[in-house]
């Protein structure tokens, strides 16, 4: 596995690294330090790479065509490295990020067979001219295209068209609900399997317990890259502090200090990093920035959002729990308490919430998770081995 270092996408497949090695399968997991410590326990053999992505600071370009050069940048920088181990010690098959451009163009330039494992939507038939046109307008993609392009000539990759390579796996797991996918009727099967959110089985290493005397659980988190954000944190305690029969789980990440939150009511339990899967099991409603992960975790889990975006897919990804009828969408400018607390009433209101919400569940789960993508990654490397007679 060739990984990038963002905790958003490192936590949706490690279940399926920890599944393939509990079948015995030999599996190196290529990351930065920063991710290590979330890799060790699945089994897997750690492989160290120094990558150039903000991942410690978490401060990233808004701008679109920077964030995309950080990733080329950062496939640059990678691949070198991950050339000196795996050129004497090559996998049979390897499974790669869908940010670890260095993964796909290893296994092309040695010629071995490779699998997306997706935490986020996949192309679909016409995402180019619908998305892609957009991209391209913007000021910098001409010269961030060029650049790609220069560096898949020379880096032994074989699927040289960047829109091809960055765009279109041979095959990808997608490891969120079919459900949050645009256009799914348009992609394409042979290429894209959705096996639904494969953490779940997170939940058994977790462990948070309802506090005596809660009638409901609200659950509040930005997920891992948008945390720095104690005005908001300070508007859900207004919102949601003394709210009768609430009991209110707060995760502020760790460029927060409590502190500046003010006096915190006693319903309201303040954390750097939260159990998710393990209050979401629990959770009766969920404050969610609407990073796909955790859209994928909720639905899951059978639980309503407020949807507040904070960047990248996010705002798609809040337009879309709200067509499912699971959501209210709030823009951060406009998530004041007030309207914090007239969203959550409404979800709560809403007559046909609980029905949507378990169909969703139903489905989400249905998908397969963690051991139906092992079986399909162990279904190539069949292949693999009676094609090597």
């Amino acid at each position: 596995m060739v990984g990038t270092p963002m905790v958003s996408h490192v936590l949706p497949g490690l279940e399926i690294i920890r599944e393939l090695v509990a079948r015995g399968h030999r599996v190196t997991y290529a990351n930065s330090d920063h991710a290590a410590e979330l890799i060790r326990p699945t089994g897997a053999e750690f492989v160290r790479y120094t990558s150039v992505l903000p991942v410690v600071s978490n401060v990233w370009p808004e701008d679109p065509v920077g964030a995309a050069s950080l990733f080329l940048d950062d496939a640059i920088e990678v691949l070198p490295q991950l050339r000196a181990f795996y050129d004497d010690d090559p996998a049979d098959l390897y499974l790669h990020d869908v940010g670890a451009f260095a993964g796909r163009a290893l296994a092309e330039a040695q010629g071995r067979d490779l699998v997306q494992l997706s935490p986020t939507f996949v192309g679909w038939e016409g995402a180019q001219e619908e998305a892609g046109a957009a991209f391209a307008a913007l000021p910098g993609a001409d010269a961030y295209t060029a650049r790609f392009a220069a560096w898949l000539a020379e880096c032994g990759a074989t699927t040289t068209d960047v829109a091809e390579f960055s765009g279109w796996p041979r095959r990808a797991l997608a490891t969120i609900p079919r459900a949050m996918q645009p256009h799914a009727d348009r992609t394409d099967p042979d290429r894209v399997t959705f096996v639904g959110p494969c953490s779940l089985g997170r939940a058994d290493r977790e462990s948070w317990s309802r506090p005596a005397g809660a009638e409901k659980v609200l659950l509040v988190s930005l997920g891992s890259a948008y945390t720095r954000q104690p005005e908001f944190y300070r508007r859900c305690v207004a919102a949601f502090g003394d709210l009768p029969g609430w009991h209110v789980v707060l995760q502020i990440g760790r460029y927060v200090d409590p502190a500046e939150l003010g006096e915190v009511p006693g319903n309201v339990e303040v954390r750097s990093w939260v159990p998710q899967l393990a209050i979401l099991e629990q959770a009766d409603a969920f404050v969610t920035h609407a990073g796909m992960g955790s859209c994928g975790e909720a639905l899951a889990c059978g639980v309503p959002m407020i949807a507040v975006p904070q960047g990248a897919e996010q705002f798609m990804n809040a337009d879309r729990l709200v067509e499912l009828g699971v959501a209210r969408r709030l823009d951060t400018a406009d998530a004041t308490a007030e309207a914090l607390r007239t969203a959550l009433r409404e979800l709560l209101a809403d007559p046909g919430m609980a029905s949507r919400v378990a169909q969703l569940r139903a489905d989400a789960r249905v998908e397969g998770g963690a051991p139906r993508a092992a079986d399909l990654i162990e279904e190539r490397l069949e292949r693999i081995t009676a094609a090597k007679g």
